[in-house]
């Protein structure tokens, strides 16, 4: 019985912490319902910084705002480093599922693929989207309908 309570109170030791750790959650997004790890390396990034992160997350806002049509999504960075990238749902139906957030991701990649970044790198047939942002050294990315789900993709660093 004292072990059942001791592994009892550990759990929920551990569960607060976690909780406490993400000062995001409940603000910006919703719980963490799945999470994935990003491992691939497609090349050894250079250096990055705070200043490039921003600049990324600027450049992809100036562009979704000089459209015709209203943003369905928005991205943001948020840490000390900017070294986390969220993309929240403005509507119920882009992000209803996991899965049509994932082709939003394909979608981000042939937008990212025609600049000049990856042609220079000879990269635009070879990255993703999520290798843009390993390059960028964000540590993850989180993707939420901004209601009930939150999608964590952590980069691996090499």
């Amino acid at each position: 019985m004292i072990r059942f309570t001791l592994a009892l109170i550990a759990m929920f030791w551990t569960a607060t912490f976690a909780a406490a750790d993400d000062g995001y959650v409940g603000y910006y997004y919703p719980e963490v319902t799945t999470k994935e790890t990003f491992d691939r390396m497609i090349r050894a990034s250079g250096s990055s910084s705070k200043a490039v992160r921003v600049d990324f997350v600027n450049q992809l806002t100036n562009s979704q705002l000089k459209s015709p049509e209203s943003p369905r999504f928005v991205f943001f960075s948020k840490g000390d480093d900017a070294s986390t990238l969220i993309l929240t749902a403005l509507d119920d139906e882009v992000f209803s599922t996991l899965y049509r957030a994932r082709a939003i991701m394909a979608q981000l990649t042939v937008s990212v693929r025609g600049g000049g970044f990856f042609k220079q790198e000879e990269l635009q047939y070879l990255a993703t989207f999520y290798d843009l942002l390993q390059l960028m050294q964000f540590d993850e990315l989180l993707i939420t309908d901004g209601e009930t789900w939150t999608h964590r993709v952590t980069f691996t660093r090499y």
